[in-house]
Order: structure tokens, then sequence, then C-alpha cells
């Protein structure tokens, strides 16, 4: 155990730390597995999902997570899997730009 303040702090932060990033890679390893075993459309999405969040918590690398996204793609398109379309929303209307309307000045000239 440190005997420095700042020190014993650090371990306690990076305890939890460690915690909070096993966690992440135990769901992104879970995710990984059900869409290996049962690829499906929902699964490739929890997998998208879980990757995405481990690479902005920096618990993998961004290249690794895309890299690993790429192979869940391949093994959802080899089972037959078709990735789900986002849908619009027709109900919601669509809000026009605002058109800025600047006033030109005009140069008045005295004779």
């Amino acid at each position: 155990m440190p005997i420095i303040k700042s020190a014993r702090k650090r371990v306690k932060v990076a305890k939890k730390a460690s915690l909070r990033n096993s966690k992440t890679k135990r769901q992104l390893k879970s995710s990984m597995k059900t869409l290996v075993k049962k690829a499906s459309a929902s699964s490739l999405k929890e997998a998208h999902s879980s990757i995405d969040k481990a690479a902005k918590k920096n618990v993998i690398h961004r290249n690794k997570a895309a890299r690993l996204k790429s192979r869940a793609a391949k093994i959802a398109k080899t089972s037959g899997v078709k990735p789900a379309t986002k849908k619009s929303h027709p109900s919601t209307p669509k809000t026009k730009a605002k058109s800025s309307t600047t006033k030109s000045k005009t140069a008045t000239t005295k004779k």
C-alpha cells in the first residue's frame, strides 16, 4: 500500500477504472459470441453498439473497433442476415431553414 496520499488515491481510481473496463470488455465479448452463435440483425446491432462503446471509452483502439465491426458484418453477411435499415418518420415535418434577409446599404452620393 502506498504511503503518499496522491498515490493512495491513484490506486483507488485505477481499481475503479479497471472494473469499468472489464465490464465493457465482458459486454463486448459476450455480444460477439452471441453474434457468432446466432447471427441476427439485432445481435449485429448489439455487437456494433458494444464495439462502439468500447472504442469510445478507449478500452480498445479505434482501428481494432473498425476491424471487429468489419468481421461482425462479414459473419452476419455469410449467415444471410440483412442489416437493419433506419426508418424515416414521415409524420415529422421537415423545417425550412430561415433565409437571412440582409438589407443592402445604399450609398448616397452628394454632388
